[in-house]
């Protein structure tokens, strides 16, 4: 089973809100084991932009999510 893009979109949306620096990336979605105990599916849908730093400088922002086959969000990260 893979995510529907309506479920994309609204994990997107998620992301856009609170990590505006991605706003408009679309992600790379990959599958991942099941690693619950109910066996539900998950999958890592990884977002990449880049934001301005103190002095001018561009640094590259990476946020990665994990959602489950349903389109919920089970944890979000990002690099700083």
């Amino acid at each position: 089973m893979a995510l529907s893009s309506n479920q994309i979109e609204s994990i997107a949306r998620q992301v856009y809100g609170q990590f505006p620096d991605v706003r408009g990336a679309r992600p790379s979605v990959q599958g991942q084991s099941p690693k619950t105990p109910n066996g539900r599916t998950q999958f890592v849908l990884t977002f990449k932009g880049s934001a301005q730093a103190s002095g001018g400088r561009t640094i590259q922002r990476i946020v990665r999510v994990v959602a489950d086959e349903r389109g919920k969000v089970v944890r979000m990260s990002t690099s700083r």
